[in-house]
């Protein structure tokens, strides 16, 4: 029988002993940063160039936009430490004790679920199935080629006799290309961070500074400014 986790904002977890490690996704930071310029750019220019109702609309517009595209580009972070995980989500941050970690968990999307069952979504952590197919293929390469080189180490000395060829008649580039192709992590970057996290939590699972409940606690940061360009936006909309 499991208990359901503790959820209190007025209990904070304790100060962390060791740096966090910190993972972010890069492309939600260049998006995000790339999307406000752009929010930035036309509702300036409708509050000094509007007329009417418009500058208002822009400025409601605004305040609603900017705490949102924040709140799914640059927010979402995990800071890992000896005792705990911390995910700060668009709307979240939840602080997860390593010992009350059941499993991290990858598929679609990178989760945490806690031994109770309940399951958080690593935001920072976004999984690219793109990135995961090349690093496979890759991976695939770099075992070819080590099979290939195994095999030719134990003929007739050719391999010698083809380097040399290569080197002397230009027919290296094949050899050049191949290593291009095999260049590059053979892990997708966010499966790389998710087995940095689960060796965090074998390492530190049953230790005694890393036990604890969960506690989660809401944006409010960011949900108030949204809610209220959105109420703004509203009444502008409802009384034109």
């Amino acid at each position: 029988m499991t208990t359901p986790d503790h959820q209190s904002p007025a209990s904070p977890p304790p100060a962390p002993t060791a740096k966090d490690r910190i993972y972010r996704s890069p492309m939600g930071l260049v998006g995000g940063v790339l999307l406000l310029a752009v929010v930035a750019w036309l509702g300036i220019d409708a509050l000094v160039n509007g007329h009417g109702r418009t500058p208002w609309l822009a400025l409601a517009g605004m305040i609603l936009l900017v705490p949102l595209v924040s709140a799914f580009t640059l927010r979402p972070a995990v800071f890992a430490n000896e005792d705990r995980l911390r995910i700060r989500n668009p709307f979240r941050v939840i602080s997860v004790p390593w010992g009350r970690i059941e499993t991290l968990r990858s598929s679609f999307s990178n989760e945490v679920v806690t031994k109770s069952g309940t399951k958080y979504q690593l935001w920072a952590i976004p999984v690219s199935l793109r990135a995961r197919k090349k690093a496979e293929r890759r991976q695939a390469r770099a075992a070819m080629e080590a099979a290939r080189g195994t095999s030719r180490g134990g003929g007739f000395g050719m391999t010698g006799l083809g380097g040399g060829l290569g080197g002397s008649f230009g027919f290296g580039g094949f050899g050049g290309q191949r290593d291009a192709d095999t260049a590059g992590p053979t892990r997708a970057e966010s499966d790389q961070a998710m087995d940095d996290l689960r060796d965090l939590l074998d390492r530190r699972g049953d230790a005694e500074s890393a036990q604890g409940e969960v506690t989660v606690r809401w944006a409010y940061e960011v949900a108030a400014p949204a809610l209220a360009g959105a109420i703004l936006l509203a009444i502008l909309l409802g009384t034109g």
